[in-house]
This record gives structure tokens, C-alpha cells and sequence, in this order.
């Protein structure tokens, strides 16, 4: 009997003990399930914050960036009132054959969209008035007036207007020996009907075309094979002819993407997906051939101020086109902004990426001559491009030849036989390598 009942006792311990360690094991499993479910709300609630911070920032980058509806009818209400024309204008505003497709703007004022007009594909760019906030990048660019199109006033001769265009490209480009030349191609431009008269209208959209130095480019380039065609405008809305394959080289990848991935690694990927060596040769050849094309030219000097892979392009011939010409700038305007720049240090007379000049400590003004000509920054722009695939037995002396280039100090001015030189030999090596293929 005093067995049965220790038995008992033995047993109903055990029962207690198990119950007590259950409920422990259960409020020890209750308290790790509540931690790991607060922990689970946290982050779900950190990635919510999160992924609406970045829908919020896209959504206001691209509503302030992609504004073309507005710019559009900004254009056409300016048209329909007779204060403006041009070849652009009736398809535009009132056939709606010209329609601006993909946003691909960069600034907010400067709306740049992929677009269709017929049967021709082009790129539609359009100037915003207003400009939200500080733009380093339009320093160049003569500031927007209350209403960029009052210039020239009613009663203005067409020979008035001449001088005035005159005095302005002086400006522009400096003294000239064929400068009339110049302004008798920006009133060709202008009389788009071709009826040998230039109205008030198309007056008023030429003078506002001509204060954006990718225009002036235009003209200036315009029966150069590496200058993409003018296509038309309305305004100080323009369309260019577009140029399928761009940019240069490099690939697109998300943000995020590029916060993990380390520079060098990143240099080699935007090579990943390019042409052919030889195609890249010639490709090359172009943006030598443009960079003589600007030194020097016709009308005079320009600088290259961003010579980077965005900004070229390429067409189906493999023939370089520039995409984006708003800091290829008049080297006179250039020099005369940078006189008027106050410095402490010379990293304060930069324009661009690739503009440079050094300062002047005594008066602490920036001095108006480059430190690196055009073609050392379009030789950096080449180096991994061309040296990756090249073949072996030209690869030692290619190399050689790029170094020596993107060693190039100075205005061209100052080195002019030297920038010949090397240019010439550049684009010999690569001729000759490529002359005998299908890609010449």
C-alpha cells in the first residue's frame, strides 16, 4: 500500500514537473514567435516606407523631368496667336503628325523626347521657360528673356534682322572672314517655305533657336556626315534626325545595381555589348573626324565640354553621330565666360565635365584658355573602347599612340603641330588596319 501510494506521489510529481516545463517551453515559444513577428512587421513595414520613397522620388524626378504636354502647348499657343512659325508648326499643331513618343529628358528644362513625324524618326527638343532650380550645365546658354520670343519687334527690316544676327554670332563665335556666310545660312534656315521672304514669325523662332549652342551647332555642322540632320522646328521646339544606336558604349543598370558593383568591374561591362573591332575603328575614325571638324572649322572653334559615351551614338553604316551637342560650345563664349568667372581654386573654372582652365589667384578670375584641347578628352573617351579587341599586332603601338594623346596639354592653338600630328597618325593606324574589310 506505502508502495502504491509513493507510486502515486512519484507519479503525480512527474505529471507537475511536465506541466511546468511545458508551460515554460510554451511561453518561451510564445515570446520568440512575438519577437520574430514584430521583427517580420518591422521590416515589412521598412521596405513599405521604403519602396514608396522610391515610387515618390521616380514619380516626382519624372513629372518635373518629362513635361513635353506642357511644352507642346506652350509652343502651339504661341504659333496659333502668329507669334511664331516654322516647318514644324501645322504638323505639330494642327495636323498632329508630329508626336513626341518616349520621355528621354535629363533636365527639367530641356525636354528631350523620342518622336515620329511621318515616316521619319526623329528626336523632338523643346526649351521650358521657367527653369525650376540652378542648371550649371546651361551656363553657356544666354539666359531665357521674360518671353523668349519678342526679339526681333514688329516693324523690324529683314536687313535689320540681318545685323542683328550678325552682331549675335560675333559674339557667338567670334571675329569671322566668313562670318556674312554663316548668316546668310541661319536665314536660309529660317525661310522654311523657301519663298525667299523671312516673316516676323519665322524671325522670332530663329532668334530664339539661335541663343542654344546645340542648335547653332547644327547649322554649323550640317553637311558634316557626324552632325545628326535638322529636320525641323516650331519655335524654339526643334527635331532632329534620330540616331539608332546610342549611346556609344556602356549598359543601363538599376541604381541599386550600381551602389554593389565596383568601378572597375563596371568600366568592363560597358564594353560587354559593342561592335566589332573594326566597326569600332571606324567609329572612332568619326569622333576624330568631328573633333577636326570643330577645331578650326568653317565658323570657327568649338570646345568639346563633355566627351563622354552618352552623348555619341552610331548609325546602321557605323558612322558616328552626336546625340546630345549642348556642351560643344563656341570657344569665343567660352572664353569670354570664363574671364568674367570669380575663382579661389582652379577646380572653380570647370564648365562640363571635360572644360577646365586654371585660376588666377591674383585677380581670382578663371583664364580663358583650356588646359586639355578637345582631342586628349575624346583619346580618354577611346582608350578602353578601342585597346579592348584590337588585334595583336597593332595593339602595342595603339596603345602607345592613345597615351600619347590623352597626354596632350594645352590649348590646340598653342600645340597645333603636335595635336596634327598625333590625330593624323591615329587615324592612320586604324585606316589601314580596316581599309581592306567590308567595314571601311
Amino acid at each position: 500500500m506505502c508502495c502504491s501510494v509513493s507510486s502515486y506521489i512519484y507519479i503525480y510529481m512527474a505529471k507537475c514537473n511536465f506541466m511546468i516545463t511545458l508551460k515554460k517551453s510554451y511561453c518561451f515559444n510564445s515570446a520568440r514567435f512575438s519577437y520574430l513577428h514584430m521583427k517580420y512587421m518591422f521590416f515589412s513595414w521598412l521596405a513599405v516606407f521604403v519602396g514608396s520613397w522610391v515610387v515618390y522620388v521616380e514619380y516626382s524626378s519624372y513629372s518635373e523631368l518629362c513635361r513635353g504636354q506642357a511644352c507642346k502647348n506652350a509652343i502651339c499657343d504661341k504659333y496659333r496667336k502668329g507669334l511664331i512659325d516654322g516647318s514644324a508648326c501645322t504638323s505639330l499643331c494642327e495636323k498632329d503628325t508630329l508626336y513626341l513618343g518616349k520621355c528621354l529628358s535629363s533636365k527639367p528644362n530641356n525636354q528631350v523626347y523620342s518622336g515620329g513625324w511621318g515616316d521619319l524618326e526623329g528626336v523632338v527638343k523643346c526649351q521650358m521657360e521657367e527653369v525650376p532650380r540652378y542648371d550649371p550645365g546651361a551656363e553657356m546658354e544666354h539666359r531665357k528673356e521674360a518671353s523668349p520670343f519678342n526679339k526681333p519687334t514688329k516693324g523690324t527690316s529683314v536687313e535689320k534682322f540681318k545685323a542683328i544676327v550678325l552682331s549675335h554670332l560675333k559674339t557667338k563665335v567670334g571675329e569671322q572672314a566668313n562670318l556674312q556666310d554663316l548668316v546668310s545660312l541661319v536665314l536660309f534656315v529660317a525661310d522654311y517655305n523657301k519663298d525667299g521672304l523671312i516673316s516676323l514669325p519665322e524671325a522670332r523662332s530663329m532668334w530664339a533657336l539661335l541663343q542654344l549652342n546645340e542648335f547653332l551647332l547644327a547649322v554649323v555642322l550640317q553637311d558634316r556626315e557626324h552632325a545628326p540632320r535638322l529636320l525641323g522646328f516650331c519655335g524654339d521646339l526643334y527635331v532632329m534626325e534620330k540616331v539608332p544606336y546610342a549611346p556609344l558604349y556602356g549598359i543601363s543598370l538599376p541604381w541599386v545595381v550600381e551602389l554593389w558593383i565596383p568601378a572597375g568591374l563596371r568600366r568592363s561591362m560597358d564594353q560587354w555589348f559593342t561592335p566589332s573591332w573594326p566597326r569600332k575603328a571606324k567609329i572612332s575614325i568619326g569622333l576624330l573626324e568631328l573633333v577636326e571638324d570643330v577645331f578650326h572649322g568653317t565658323f570657327g572653334s568649338f570646345l568639346m565640354c563633355d566627351v563622354s559615351a552618352a552623348d555619341f551614338g552610331y548609325n546602321d553604316r557605323h558612322d558616328l553621330k552626336v546625340m546630345d551637342a549642348r556642351h560643344i560650345v563656341p570657344e569665343a563664349t567660352f572664353q569670354e565666360a570664363m574671364r568674367e568667372r570669380r575663382c579661389n581654386v582652379d577646380e572653380d573654372c570647370l564648365y562640363g565635365t571635360d572644360c577646365r582652365t586654371s585660376c588666377d589667384l591674383t585677380k581670382h578670375r578663371c583664364t580663358p584658355e583650356v588646359t586639355r584641347p578637345n582631342l586628349a578628352k575624346a583619346c580618354s573617351s577611346l582608350k578602353e573602347y578601342l585597346l579592348r579587341g584590337a588585334p595583336s599586332d597593332i595593339q602595342d603601338e595603339l596603345e602607345k599612340q592613345l597615351y600619347a594623346c590623352i597626354a596632350l596639354k594645352g590649348s590646340a592653338e598653342q600645340m597645333e603641330m603636335e595635336h596634327s600630328l598625333i590625330l593624323n597618325n591615329l587615324k592612320t593606324l586604324l585606316w589601314k588596319k580596316i581599309s581592306h574589310t567590308k567595314d571601311s
